[in-house]
């Protein structure tokens, strides 16, 4: 079981405790909670767990088979347990990257983004088509850390950025802000903004965002949720709505570039091949 399915009590005690906060400490800038948009993320978060556990038996599957494969092996150390936790946050960096990037990833990711608000329920709307994580983690099982050990990291990985999805957090520290993940990094990476689109995709360390120039800070007041949002509150049509674009972008276009450019290259790239293709002059019919 997944450090993150044992941390559900705490996650609800958080969430309890950050929603009471707002009727005691109330602050105009910060949105807040309503029902609709909680009970949404609530949803989502339980079909996350739900959905969860078939990709899980996908991942066992494919990091055993490599496991069996590789010659390197590494034992179990305190070493062993920091390599894997700062190897899988810089893979998790480039996953995170390209679950943006690419639009069928990008599909799966895209229900974390959807709500207008900025609160520790919003942390629960994780995937429930997990699929693109895999290959990210098979790297650490090739170099040798076992799969018990991989998935340990990745769920520590997730249970850390649980805290940052809040904003009743300023900003920290200075050197914390440095090379940690925070609240105010994340509500970048949370924002409509034009200047925060595509930034800070860090799990645990921003320095991966610093390092390979992905990293805007906290400047301007966040506009949460997607540059076109849905405005649904139904966890299905959240779950898997930017799934049925995609089909209806395919049929909207009619070359194999195209269609690539749907499928695999950015969100942005794909619409506008889509425009194009809708807005190309049509064939006049034979006579």
């Amino acid at each position: 079981m997944e450090l993150t399915t044992y941390a559900i009590p705490a996650y609800v005690l958080l969430i309890v405790l950050e929603l009471v906060s707002y009727r005691f400490l109330p602050d105009e800038t910060e949105q807040g909670y309503t029902v609709r948009d909680t009970a949404a993320s609530i949803s989502m978060g339980l079909g996350y767990v739900v959905f969860n556990l078939g990709w899980s038996l996908l991942y066992v599957a494919a990091y055993e088979g490599v496991s069996r494969l590789t010659p390197l092996h590494i034992g179990a150390s305190w070493a062993a347990a920091i390599g894997v936790f700062l190897g899988w946050d810089f893979l998790y960096y480039w996953e995170h990257r390209a679950g943006h990037r690419i639009r069928i990833l990008w599909a799966a990711h895209i229900n974390h983004h959807s709500s207008q608000r900025y609160n520790l329920s919003t942390a629960l709307r994780q995937p429930w088509t997990g699929i693109g994580t895999l290959p990210f983690g098979l790297p650490l099982v090739l170099l040798g850390f076992s799969p018990a050990m991989v998935f340990t990291a990745q769920s520590a990985n997730l249970l850390y950025q649980f805290w940052i999805h809040t904003e009743r957090i300023g900003k920290l520290w200075r050197p914390i802000e440095a090379v940690m993940n925070t609240p105010s990094h994340h509500r970048v990476h949370h924002g409509s903004n034009r200047r925060y689109l595509d930034r800070n995709f860090a799990g645990v360390f921003i320095v991966w965002d610093r390092l390979f120039k992905t990293f805007t800070p906290e400047t301007e007041r966040v506009i949460y949720g997607l540059t076109a949002n849905i405005d649904t509150y139904n966890p299905l049509r959240v779950a898997f709505h930017e799934y049925a674009n995609i089909g209806r972008d395919l049929r909207a276009v009619s070359t194999l570039k195209d269609r690539y450019t749907v499928l695999f290259r950015s969100p942005g790239k794909a619409y506008s091949a889509v425009r194009r293709a809708q807005q190309a002059p049509q064939a006049a019919p034979a006579a």
